[in-house]
C-alpha cells in the first residue's frame, strides 16, 4: 500500500480495505512531535521571563544585585549625620560699655549741650511728689560774683566760674532760691563747693518779696556734681529767722537740691545716649 498527497490508494489487484494499524501508528508519531515542540516552546517562554525579572531587579538596585542581609546594610559612619550642621559662632570680643553719663557733665570739651535756664529749670512750677512749688524769678550772668553774698563771691571766680543761673520757688510763705555755677572741669566745681562760704543771694520777684536779707538768718547749702557747683538759701518771705526746728524751710530747700542734681545728671544721660547711638567715626 502505498500514500499519496490525497490520502491512501490501492493498487490493481490489491484489497479495497485500509491498513488501519498503519494509519493509527502515523497518527500517533504526528502527535508525539506536536507534544515535544509545545514542550520546548514553554522552556523558551519561561527562560523569556526570567530573564526580564532578573533584568528589572538589576535595574532597580541602581546596577547592583539586592541586598538580602543586615551585614550588607551601610555603617552608621555612612550616614549623614544631624552634627554636619554648621553651629552657630559668637564673636569672642567683648562689646564696649554703654558711655558713662558723667564724663558728659564732667568737661566743658563733652559737655557740649547749650546752658539755659530753662535747660535747668522748665515751666512754671515744680512739682515733686504731692508738693506744689511756684516759679519765682529767673537770672543768667557771666559776672559770677554778683549773685552771692559774703567771701562766696571770690571763690566762684578763683576757681574759674564761667557763669550762674539762678531760679526762686516758692510755696507757703517759703521761698527758696537756688543758684547753678557753671566751670570748665569737675575739680573745679567741687573745689568751689568745698570752700564755700557766705551764700549764694536770694533772688525776688514775680511775686515773691525780698527775703533772707538785712541780717535775717536762712539756711544754705552748698554741693556739686560734675562740672556744676550748685547753692541754695531758703527762709520765710516775712524775715522771720529759720532754725532747725523749720522743717517747712528744710523741706522745700531739700526738694530744690534734688531736683537741680537731677536735672544736672538728665544732661549727663541724654549726651551719653545720643554718643552711643551715633555712628562709630
Amino acid at each position: 500500500m502505498s500514500f499519496g498527497q490525497g490520502g491512501p490508494s490501492w493498487g490493481p489487484g490489491e484489497s479495497r480495505t485500509p491498513d488501519w494499524a498503519a494509519l493509527a501508528e502515523a497518527s500517533a508519531a504526528r502527535g508525539r512531535r506536536k507534544k515535544w515542540l509545545m514542550i520546548g516552546g514553554g522552556v523558551l517562554a519561561t527562560a523569556a521571563v526570567a530573564a526580564i525579572v532578573a533584568t528589572a531587579v538589576i535595574t532597580t538596585d541602581g546596577g547592583t544585585s539586592p541586598r538580602t542581609n543586615a551585614s550588607e546594610l551601610p555603617a552608621p559612619a555612612d550616614l549623614p549625620s544631624e552634627s554636619a550642621a554648621p553651629a552657630p559662632s559668637f564673636s569672642s570680643v567683648a562689646p564696649p560699655p554703654p558711655p558713662d553719663p558723667k564724663d558728659y557733665i564732667a568737661d566743658e570739651k563733652k559737655d557740649r549741650t547749650p546752658v539755659t535756664v530753662d535747660a535747668f529749670f522748665p515751666g512754671k512750677k515744680l512739682t515733686m511728689g504731692d508738693r506744689v512749688y511756684a516759679k519765682g524769678a529767673t537770672a543768667r550772668t557771666t559776672g559770677c560774683a554778683t549773685t552771692t553774698q559774703g567771701a562766696l563771691g571770690s571763690i566762684l571766680t578763683n576757681n574759674g566760674c564761667d557763669q550762674v543761673i539762678r531760679a526762686t520757688y516758692s510755696k507757703d510763705g517759703v521761698a527758696v532760691t537756688v543758684g547753678l555755677a557753671v566751670f570748665g572741669t569737675e575739680a573745679e566745681a567741687r573745689k568751689a563747693a568745698q570752700q564755700a562760704s557766705g551764700g549764694i543771694a536770694s533772688l525776688s520777684g514775680s511775686g515773691v518779696p525780698t527775703y533772707c536779707r538785712g541780717g535775717a538768718v536762712c539756711r544754705r547749702t552748698a554741693n556739686s556734681y560734675g562740672r556744676y557747683a550748685y547753692f541754695t538759701v531758703g527762709g520765710y518771705t516775712s524775715g522771720k529767722n529759720v532754725t532747725t526746728a523749720s522743717k517747712d524751710v528744710y523741706a522745700v530747700g531739700d526738694d530744690l537740691t534734688d531736683f537741680t542734681f537731677r536735672q544736672i545728671r538728665h544732661r549727663g544721660e541724654v549726651q551719653a545716649s545720643a554718643a552711643a547711638g551715633a555712628p562709630a567715626t
